[in-house]
């Protein structure tokens, strides 16, 4: 079974781990200091290693989280994530980014006496990653992680999700879920604190792909940007 290397820069939070046959080894994050990958993630994977007992070059592939998120915090994680691939001749896992935080929003739930029950067909899971001003990357899953629209850019209003919310809890999370707070207005809306990308949503993810063989081009691939990196207003997509 493989051993993996999994990188998480999308946000602020800078997340490496290691995991081994699906469970972590060891795993190095700090939700602390903004847009510092640059500094902390060649610190943390040395670190992984020292405390597994391992070597880069007992790896078996290196997962990394694709996005949307920040632009910088992309092409760092994913410049890393092929430097290991090139070196060592190993493969390259693409994860999708919300689907992992998701991944790790309902294992918070899990732990949260009197919440909602997580596995319910009644809840929708809602990652939302902040793009700025009112806008956020989000995409919506079931309990089960079957993704349910395409991950797009949004403005968020006093209608965003209306229609979901009259039948369904959905649970936003995530750092752009807070600007939502206030405009989202509903019983059925609930939001969950401290929930960040992490290595530790990745995973589940990665030790699919692996035993499937689904994996990118490593000359070829790029990040999930969703937004153009370029000045000006950007152009977004709205809820109806």
């Amino acid at each position: 079974m493989p051993l993996l290397l999994h990188i998480e820069t999308t946000t602020r939070a800078c997340s490496a781990g290691l995991s081994k046959d699906g469970q972590m080894l060891a795993l190095r994050e700090s939700v602390d200091q903004d847009y510092a990958h640059s500094n902390l993630l060649t610190v943390f994977i040395e670190e992984l290693f020292s405390t597994a007992e391992l070597e880069p070059n007992q790896l078996d592939a290196v997962a990394v989280s694709s996005g949307p998120g920040s632009y910088t915090g992309l092409r760092i994680g994913v410049s890393a994530a092929k430097g290991f691939c090139y070196a060592l001749d190993i493969p390259l896992i693409a994860i999708n980014t919300m689907k992992a935080l998701a991944v790790v929003a309902k294992n918070h739930v899990k732990t949260c006496k009197d919440f909602v029950s997580p596995d319910s067909p009644e809840v929708f899971y809602c990652p939302m990653i902040d793009a700025r001003r009112m806008e956020v990357y989000f995409a919506l899953f079931d309990s089960k992680h079957k993704q349910i629209n395409e991950t797009e850019a949004a403005i968020i209003d006093g209608n965003s999700f209306k229609k979901e919310l009259e039948s369904k809890k959905i649970i936003f999370f995530g750092d752009g879920a807070d600007k939502c707070r206030k405009v989202i207005q509903s019983h059925n809306a609930l939001f969950l604190n401290d929930v960040w990308p992490s290595a530790k949503g990745m995973v589940p993810e990665a030790e699919k792909k692996w035993k499937q063989k689904d994996f990118v081009d490593l000359a070829y691939f790029e990040p999930f940007y969703l937004k153009d990196f370029v000045a000006g207003k950007p152009r977004v997509k709205g809820l109806h």
